[in-house]
């Protein structure tokens, strides 16, 4: 088995946020996984023609094209992350999806509409190029949001991975909807400062399973042992776990 991880929106290096988990489950059962580099973010190269969310859901295609496991892949979506899964569509090498505080959006509804009724959103301002970026955090108000289960150190690290995003990423609608059809998990992070539980049930009640985790926005960076042991022995039905 193969694992790919998608990050999330306005942040770079999936590597580096998923290497917890990673090191942890390549320990455990000798799986390897890659995080997927996001054009819109920065990581990599557009291919022609495309940009924002669309080219994201190309660099996810063309990574699936490369797992030659006969067991396939298991893919897993964080926040924005579970947006490009569905603009992706449907592929011959996934195995099982994984949602971390994410989401599973009907074909047409674009990112930025997903969120649109959160009561406290996330900061977000022009950042030319046309591209968006957080707008009003430092590193300490950054963590305190977003990795409030971290220690300032990881917190300090991630800051220096905030980047600017295509803005098309937020405003195109998806034409596809890659979640339906295939065995998944949601992990609906109860500490979350960032994307409410609400939002989270919603897109939850989507998978095929759903699993509470007492952590903040980002448990494969601070409680990888928890997110190691869905990727290795999903549960039914939805509990709580922690």
């Amino acid at each position: 088995m193969e694992l790919l991880f998608v990050h999330g929106a306005l942040v770079r290096d999936g590597d580096w946020w998923w290497r917890p988990t990673g090191d942890l489950l390549l320990q455990r059962a000798g799986i390897r996984s890659r995080a997927v580099a996001l054009p819109s973010c920065g990581e990599g190269r557009a291919p022609a023609g495309t940009s924002g969310l669309v080219a994201d859901a190309a660099a996810l295609r063309a990574a699936l094209d490369d797992v030659d496991d006969p067991e396939g892949a298991v893919v897993v979506g964080h926040s924005y992350g579970g947006t490009v899964i569905a603009e992706a569509g449907p592929h011959p090498a996934v195995s099982r999806l994984v949602f971390v505080s994410s989401y599973l959006p009907d074909v047409g509804r674009a990112q930025g509409t997903i969120t649109a009724d959160e009561p406290d959103p996330v900061s977000i301002g022009d950042a030319g190029d046309g591209c968006l970026a957080v707008s009003g955090y430092d590193a300490s108000s950054f963590g305190a949001r977003f990795l409030q289960d971290a220690d300032t150190s990881v917190q300090r690290a991630a800051w220096t991975r905030v980047t600017p995003q295509d803005a098309t990423s937020f405003v195109t609608p998806t034409s596809a909807a890659g979640w339906q059809g295939v065995d998944s998990t949601y992990l609906l992070c109860t500490d979350d400062r960032s994307t409410t539980v609400g939002l989270q049930r919603h897109h939850a009640a989507r998978a095929t399973r759903s699993v509470d985790v007492p952590t903040g926005h980002h448990p494969f960076t601070t409680r990888p042992d928890l997110v190691a042991e869905q990727v290795l022995s999903p549960g039914s039905g939805r509990r709580s776990i922690g």
